[in-house]
């Protein structure tokens, strides 16, 4: 077997590969770009034999691996955590009608809000879905996982979850590969009324879910991925899952001193957390994320003292866990941490030298100095950080898409103006739908579209919208002669501002389509 040295989004995507992958769909998010990126350099989806595709959104993504699911093929969708909140009406659904090839939905969360809105843990999508959930400790079990799930996804027909979390996804360790397997043959459901989710089938197809729930459970116990290691110190028991497992590891450069219950699959293994409460004294759950594990051990009076965790602040709620934090919970002491020196200044992310979205907002600002500060919705980008000094050009950021349904509220209740600021990707994953729903009630808002025609801000994919944005404005109703396009450079400043003003004062839907390519991408382009 040969070593590769990838990151755990790279195992996972090679591990699928190797393991007979026909569809990988994604919108880039991270820390989960890397699974598709990987996927698009690969020889086999260069050759045609995998499809790979950026689609507009996670939910797209999903239900086209699905589709590929559908067609007996074996597919997977790629997503970052709040991506799966996007997801989440297929991804539910594909868990009551069931898949044909193997489906993975690999989903990487992001514990400290690294690049994120919040730290959301996905198992509990996976509890809710009531799915089989896998979470690898280390780029091996990444690799490996990806096998494993596609063959428990057509073992019981079912989706499977896979969870990374950012440190795990971001480093990097040496991966043994095994050989390739063969990719499934086109072949539809034995049942072509699986998929058909009226009440009447969805009925039955929600019972056949809850008839395999014991089974789930019953694979879990005797996983590969969960293990039970003794320990002759029974005053304590460690349960630690996905990359925590490792961190506890670290803490014990031999064998743990105490029994330790290694996590990595789920449902929860019952029976091996019973043996472990039964032996131990009193135990601690140590979880990257929510206390997932720790919350449905301690049951809803919350009276069992055995458990200690982040609920009862043995460990930290907030953050990405790491060696030393587990080393003080565990009342060991804590070599790895090091002070930072004082002399390092925190430095908070900036718009790039030379970023069309700096001279946007120094257009905009200008255009709404008469009005004061506090009428501009924002959205997920680069151009997010107009809302640091210098430029402090924007109010809000809250998901995607948000922009302009918030700029719409806003406007409903008398807020004039009231404008939204949205780049070119974003408003193609979910922006398109609020100025549709501005123009069907002639809302007063004003949209501004940041065009550098790429999804920069996770490392420059092709946005789906390049070149149409006019044409997808105009499609949805607005007027075109209330759609202005400005190119943003110091030497228009005053020019894009005086286009702006006159927009502010128009009472009903204008979108301006600020558009320069992003300034990494030109680069990248002269390099090419």
């Amino acid at each position: 077997m040969k070593k590769l040295p990838l990151l755990g989004d790279e195992a996972l995507a090679q591990g699928a590969i190797d393991a007979g992958l026909s569809g990988m769909y994604a919108y880039p998010g991270t820390p989960s770009t890397e699974i598709t990126e990987y996927i698009l350099r690969s020889k086999e989806a260069k050759n045609g034999e995998i499809v790979a595709q950026w689609l507009a959104n996670e939910k797209t993504a999903v239900e086209a691996a699905l589709g590929m699911s559908y067609a007996g093929k074996r597919a997977m969708a790629a997503m970052k955590h709040v991506g799966l909140n996007v997801a989440a009406d297929p991804f539910m659904n594909a868990a009551i009608s069931g898949v044909n090839g193997g489906l993975i939905i690999a989903v990487a969360d992001d514990p400290s809000m690294h690049s994120s809105q919040n730290e959301q843990d996905s198992r509990f999508y996976g509890d809710f879905a009531m799915i089989p959930v896998l979470e690898p400790s280390d780029q091996q079990e990444a690799y490996d996982m990806a096998s494993f799930a596609f063959e428990l996804s057509e073992k019981y027909q079912t989706p499977v979850l896979i969870r990374l979390t950012t440190r795990l996804a971001h480093s990097r360790a040496a991966v043994a590969a095994k050989e390739k397997r063969e990719r499934n043959e086109l072949r539809l459901p034995e049942d072509l009324k699986r998929f058909i989710l009226l009440p009447s089938n969805a009925k039955k197809r929600y019972k056949s879910l809850l008839s395999v729930q014991d089974r789930f459970e019953e694979e879990s116990e005797n996983s590969p991925f969960n293990q039970y290691f003794e320990g002759k110190d029974k005053s304590l028991g460690i349960i630690a899952s996905g990359i925590a497992y490792n961190y506890v590891r670290e803490n014990f450069r031999d064998e743990a001193p105490y029994p330790l219950l290694k996590i990595s699959q789920y449902p929860i293994p019952k029976k091996a957390v019973k043996r472990l409460l039964d032996e131990t004294d009193e135990a601690i759950v140590i979880e990257e994320g929510y206390p997932f594990i720790e919350k449905s051990l301690r049951g809803a009076l919350d009276d069992s003292r055995k458990i200690k965790g982040k609920l009862d602040g043995t460990l930290p709620r907030q953050g990405e866990l790491n060696p030393n934090i587990a080393a003080k919970a565990l009342g060991l002491e804590d070599v790895f941490g090091k002070e930072v020196p004082k002399i390092v200044a925190p430095r908070p992310p900036q718009l790039c030298v030379g970023c069309p979205h700096t001279d946007t907002f120094m257009a905009l600002n200008d255009a709404m100095k008469p009005y004061g500060r506090g009428r501009v919705m924002s959205d997920i980008g680069c151009y997010t950080l107009g809302a640091l000094p210098p430029l402090e050009a924007i109010n809000s950021c809250v998901d995607m898409g948000a922009s302009i349904t918030m700029a719409k509220g806003a406007a409903d209740a008398g807020l004039r103006p009231a404008v939204a600021v949205i780049g070119d990707s974003t408003f193609t994953h979910s922006g398109m739908t609020g100025l549709l729903d501005c123009v069907a009630h002639k809302t007063p808002v004003t949209i501004v579209i940041l065009d550098n025609s790429t999804t920069a801000m996770t490392g420059g994919q092709p946005s789906p919208g390049s070149g149409k944005i006019e044409k997808i404005c105009a499609g949805l109703g607005v007027e075109e002669d209330r759609i202005k396009v400005i190119n943003p450079l110091k030497r228009y400043r005053e020019k894009n501002a005086e286009i702006i003003r006159k927009e502010l004062e128009y009472d009903g839907v204008s979108v301006i389509v600020a558009r320069r390519i992003c300034v990494v991408e030109s680069q990248k382009l002269a390099k090419e």
